[in-house]
């Protein structure tokens, strides 16, 4: 790290780079890739690769590697991605999860395939960033081309404006769209997919889970508007997780008739997408991709990537023009399977309630604050007091009131 750095905005764990990650390792690396067995790194400088709040389920950093081949000398910007190897709550939660086997899958079988149907159909959207090298042994890494020499960045200081937000809705809709198809005529490409949350017994079993119902009935209990809302979670309170889950497996363990199944991207949040000055969007973190019913994606964009003005109409205008995005390319790229209907697509968000639920008491208290950058990730996610105060932020307290009255209005209460 530069000695002038403000180690602040970055995570701990990125500040110094483990002893392996040295020129002679992206010396091999660049070789291979480069297919010049005579390339030789002549200078590597590492910083972090990221801001905090950007991410948690990695460790990542950023290096410019020079080097020199029989043709001159070069310089190759690089993303390295790594498990997390200091002791502590991050490696404890992800050391046994299938994060870097379900990402390498991600980049070389799911999403070349995708581009393939898509260039077939006349359409060149790029769906993913090349990544030059991955392994699982003797440690899980993968490596990209940086995006940010490219003109590519974080929104974190600002909306996200109508734009660029209907850019993401369509690539969210062809990549959704191309993935039907697929599991429709080549199911075994996307069979390996099948590792989400529920599959991460560390984290589902993490107090930053366990503890969201209760901290979200303490909160009601002081705000005097909520009051009446408090039975129906009171209600669900024992058996909303396990209702959630059987909304994040219905593929894997009970497959409806109506259902609508793709390979979701399952964290689709702003800090994992990257924007350029024309407004393109590039999606990166493919670790919990998997299958599942099509509203994962959309309810989760709701609350973890949509401001408050659509997010307290659940979305429904920018899901409707995803909507229209993913039956126009179900048709270019010739699904033959069910064509899913827009009254079809509503009628699962309402069936899948309880994941909106999840989302609603356990996640949204923390990405509001992180968003606001009023509290950092990892000091909501491991310490339950900063944790419980995010509950009572306003900007979250007025996003709960404008959605219970929504779910109320919407029917979400009925039958529970």
């Amino acid at each position: 790290m530069p000695e002038n750095a403000d180690t602040e905005q970055f995570n701990a764990d990125e500040l110094e780079a483990p002893a392996w990650l040295n020129a002679q390792f992206i010396t091999d690396v660049l070789r291979t890739y480069e297919k010049c067995p005579e390339l030789e790194v002549t200078d590597l400088k590492i910083t972090p690769a990221s801001a905090q709040g950007d991410h948690y389920a990695s460790v990542m950093f950023r290096t410019t590697a020079e080097y020199t081949t029989s043709k001159g000398k070069f310089c190759k910007p690089l993303i390295i991605k790594t498990m997390p190897e200091q002791e502590g709550h991050k490696k404890d939660m992800l050391s046994d999860s299938h994060l870097f086997s379900t990402e390498i899958n991600a980049y070389t079988k799911a999403l070349p395939e995708f581009e393939r149907i898509l260039r077939e159909a006349g359409d060149d959207t790029k769906l993913f960033v090349p990544c030059i090298y991955h392994s699982l042994e003797p440690r899980q890494v993968l490596i990209f081309e940086d995006l940010v020499p490219q003109g590519y960045f974080v929104i974190r200081d600002r909306p996200i404006n109508m734009n660029e937000y209907k850019n993401v809705f369509s690539k969210l809709a062809k990549w959704h769209a191309v993935s039907m198809k697929v599991l429709n005529e080549q199911p075994d490409i996307l069979k390996d997919f099948k590792y989400g949350l529920m599959e991460m017994p560390s984290i589902m079993s993490d107090p930053m889970v366990t503890t969201g119902m209760d901290n979200f009935l303490k909160m009601m209990d002081q705000i005097p508007e909520l009051t009446k809302y408090k039975p129906h979670f009171e209600k669900i309170k024992e058996n909303y997780i396990q209702r959630m889950g059987d909304v994040m497996q219905e593929y894997r363990k009970n497959v409806q008739s109506d259902g609508y199944y793709v390979m979701c991207h399952g964290d689709f949040h702003g800090r994992n997408m990257m924007f350029n000055k024309n407004e393109e969007v590039m999606f990166v973190d493919f670790q919990i991709c998997n299958l599942c019913p099509i509203t994962i994606d959309l309810s989760y964009s709701v609350y973890m990537l949509m401001e408050p003005e659509q997010r307290w109409d659940l979305g429904k205008d920018l899901i409707n023009f995803y909507f229209s995005v993913l039956e126009d390319t179900l048709k270019k790229v010739g699904y033959k399977g069910k064509m899913p209907t827009n009254d079809g697509l509503w009628k699962q968000i309402h069936r899948h309630k309880f994941y909106d639920f999840f989302l609603l008491t356990t996640f949204s208290p923390m990405i509001v604050a992180v968003k606001a950058n009023t509290f950092k990730i990892h000091e909501l996610i491991q310490d339950p007091e900063i944790r419980q105060k995010s509950y009572l932020y306003d900007p979250y307290v007025q996003d709960v009131k404008k959605l219970l009255g929504k779910y109320e209005e919407m029917g979400y209460f009925n039958d529970l």
